[in-house]
């Protein structure tokens, strides 16, 4: 059983067309994350990571991200194309959120434009 595409608009991206391996590429976009009324990540100079059937995922430096609102976890992964992630729990002003963003301090071949940079789950 095939998974069926839905039409694609002007303007529009389909998860189905992300390469596997992922795709690495600069975002021109600013990105910005907010949280409990915080700004705690603001950035011009991000990337985001193209793979087939994942909406991409976007990536900001930690230098455009204010690091005293985040605490690395215990948490662990490992993703075959970027390595092993380190995760980080949020706290601000008395709001936490675990494991709501993650980093490779080392990733792999392909994907060192994301060393130390940020990435954080949308919904947490």
């Amino acid at each position: 059983m095939g998974v069926k595409r839905e039409p694609v608009g002007a303007g529009e991206e389909s998860v189905w067309d992300y390469p596997r391996p992922p795709r690495l590429e600069r975002e021109k976009a600013r990105l910005k994350v907010v949280f409990n009324g915080v700004t705690v990540a603001d950035s011009t100079n991000g990337f985001r990571v193209l793979e087939t059937s994942h909406p991409p995922v976007y990536y900001i430096p930690m230098n455009d991200c204010k690091m005293e609102y985040m605490k690395q976890s215990a948490h662990r992964t490992y993703c075959e194309f970027k390595g092993t992630p380190n995760y980080y729990d949020l706290s601000v002003n008395g709001k936490e959120v675990s494991d709501v963003a993650w980093s490779y301090p080392n990733p792999d071949t392909g994907m060192e434009a994301i060393k130390d940079a940020l990435a954080f789950y949308g919904k947490k």
